[in-house]
């Protein structure tokens, strides 16, 4: 599989995070991929083929919309 990912891309892993969370969002892209956890915001570097490894899918724009929204009504 060859990814096609661009900064802002939000990806879902296979394994949860110790947070709890499943996104990250992408936020350097190279020999190595920079990712940000969006629960937690921990920084981490993946090279490009353990990304492909421990991807399970790239979030749609508009269900990580609703996402957000339901983060954003949760903590007011």
């Amino acid at each position: 599989m060859l990814l096609d990912l661009n900064l802002g891309d939000v990806v879902r892993m296979r394994k949860v995070h110790p947070c709890g969370g499943f996104e990250w969002k992408v936020v350097r892209l190279g020999a190595d991929i920079g990712l940000v956890c969006l629960t937690c915001q921990h920084r981490i570097m993946l090279s490009r083929r353990d990304l492909e490894h421990k991807m399970k899918a790239l979030v749609p724009n508009k269900q990580m919309e609703k996402h957000q929204d339901q983060l954003n009504n949760e903590g007011a």
